[in-house]
């Protein structure tokens, strides 16, 4: 059965929630959600990053993601350091690199799960044509006021 580009779009959409879901639940345990294990990850990832870099890397706002860093600084997870000038840099504290370290595994396991019908050359070809996808430049929609 040949789908739509609008059914393919909404597929992709149900598959995302349904990872947020599931990681949400399944990272509770550990005392995180999804949205700070993609922090503390990011922040693993870029340890020299700015605020602004951490939301635009999270898709957070920079107030989203500055209110989300003051409650991890809060639980111990990270911490800020001076940067240069007047910049503040942020810093996985040991208890968060433990946490991390523990979530890595948690999120694989559900991944795994939720990828489990595929074989794994199919995992490897849904992820070059998502990479495919994504290289494309989507034109920016015009709007009757953008004219």
């Amino acid at each position: 059965m040949e789908r739509t580009v609008q059914e393919i779009g909404l597929s992709i959409k149900r598959l995302q929630v349904r990872h947020h879901r599931a990681l949400d639940t399944a990272l509770a345990p550990l005392g995180i959600s999804l949205v700070q294990w993609d922090a503390l990850r990011h922040l693993d990832e870029h340890p020299s990053a700015s605020l602004h870099d951490l939301a635009v890397l999270t898709f957070q706002s920079d107030p989203a993601f500055g209110t989300l860093a003051n409650r991890m600084v809060e639980r111990g997870l990270i911490e800020r350091v001076n940067g240069a000038g007047r910049a503040v840099r942020h810093r996985i504290t040991a208890k968060g690199r433990k946490v991390l370290k523990a979530a890595y595994a948690v999120v694989d396991g559900v991944l795994a799960r939720s990828f489990s019908g595929l074989s794994a050359e199919q995992i490897q070809t849904l992820g070059e044509l998502i990479a495919t996808v994504l290289r494309s430049e989507m034109p920016m929609a015009r709007t009757p006021h953008s004219y």
